[in-house]
């Protein structure tokens, strides 16, 4: 545990957005002892609630830049940040290994090259004749898969996670305010912020982590930042047959680029699309039906139990995340896609260090 720093308990932190990033920001920030106050318009709409969880860090194949690094900090974090949550909820764990399998020869041919120039990042060609690989190609009968195994990256449960953090931050006496910010103002020092109520909030630190609701907050020409809205469906799949066992194959797993989640025998997770839009579109959901070569009986079937989709934020003109100082005391931490989970704990750090800037 850090050492809680007298002089960080009189400086005031306003957080909008109670996502997982919004969340981990406060989980951070309150080992050190400052005034915290999450706030939020509605979080069960939030983009995390309807987030996969995958852990893809070690697996990505850029090996440079920010985003990079920021992959490479987290999943040295997380091990750490998972022992120390789970001393408030013993249920949080990271599902590991993750399994990336293709049935495309170039693809694989890129994934043998990529594992054999990293041969100490416990990264493994998935052997032809495994027991994990016999077991997925009967699964999805018809098909014949090559692929990777990565020790490091795997599936965190975003409930769990969010329910985890919850219960940290109630521990830690985080207050959390259900309303809308509608105005940021500068004021001298301190930064004004009305509520849809009309009740004005005073801090000297804001930290936007609302997606692209933090763009209504800002001038976005000013500070020259565009999100674009990508949303993502993701259906659950239930089937009561003698032949299909979900329980054979490894989770999580990603087969051509989609994510594939067990729950128990007869139930699996298959996400997501990428919509650039607000409103789910039914022709999308196709996509996660015709990820493979040939389909599987079972998955033709499209026995479809639950569905969701959530709406990510995604830089335009500018690498994601955006993880930037606006203006003196304004901190935008917004546009993670699909890895806000797996950046979690990197965005934390850094947001750490740039709130001790101010001081």
């Amino acid at each position: 545990m850090n050492k809680v720093n007298d002089k960080f308990n009189k400086i005031k932190i306003l957080i909008v957005g109670s996502g997982i990033i919004g969340k981990s920001n406060a989980f951070e920030l309150s080992n050190y002892g400052f005034d915290i106050t999450l706030v939020d318009q509605d979080e069960i709409n939030n983009s995390s609630n309807a987030a996969l969880g995958i852990l893809m860090g070690t697996i990505y194949q850029k090996r440079n830049g920010r985003s990079w690094r920021l992959r490479q900090k987290s999943s040295e974090l997380w091990p750490k940040w998972i022992k120390i949550l789970q001393s408030y909820n013993p249920k949080l764990k990271i599902d590991k290994p993750l399994f990336l399998l293709t049935n495309d020869l170039d693809k694989f041919k890129r994934l043998t090259k990529f594992v054999n120039s990293y041969p100490h990042d416990e990264l493994e060609i998935v052997e032809a004749n495994s027991y994990n690989l016999n077991q997925i190609n009967k699964t999805f009968d018809g098909n014949e898969f090559q692929g990777v195994i990565s020790h490091r990256d795997g599936r965190i449960n975003p409930k769990v996670l969010l329910d985890t953090l919850d219960i940290a931050l109630e521990s830690k006496n985080i207050k959390t305010i259900n309303n809308k910010i509608t105005k940021i103002e500068k004021n001298n020092k301190n930064w004004n912020l009305k509520l849809k109520t009309g009740e004005v909030l005073t801090s000297e630190i804001v930290i936007l982590c609302n997606s692209l609701d933090s763009l209504q907050l800002i001038n976005p020409e000013i500070h020259k930042i565009k999100l674009k809205p990508v949303l993502g469906q993701a259906v659950e799949l239930h089937y009561e047959e003698k032949n299909t066992n979900f329980l054979t194959l490894p989770s999580p797993l990603n087969i051509n680029g989609k994510n594939l989640i067990t729950i128990n025998k007869e139930t699996i997770i298959i996400g997501s699309t990428d919509e650039y839009n607000f409103e789910p579109d039914e022709f999308y959901i196709n996509e996660l039906f015709e990820f493979l070569q040939k389909q599987p009986k079972w998955l033709n079937k499209k026995n479809i139990s639950r569905r969701w989709f959530g709406i990510r934020s995604r830089p335009e003109g500018e690498p994601s995340p955006i993880l930037k100082t606006l203006e003196k005391g304004l901190i935008l931490c917004s546009g993670f896609y699909k890895n806000g989970i797996l950046l979690a704990p990197a965005c934390s750090k850094w947001v750490l260090e740039e709130v001790k800037k101010h001081i």
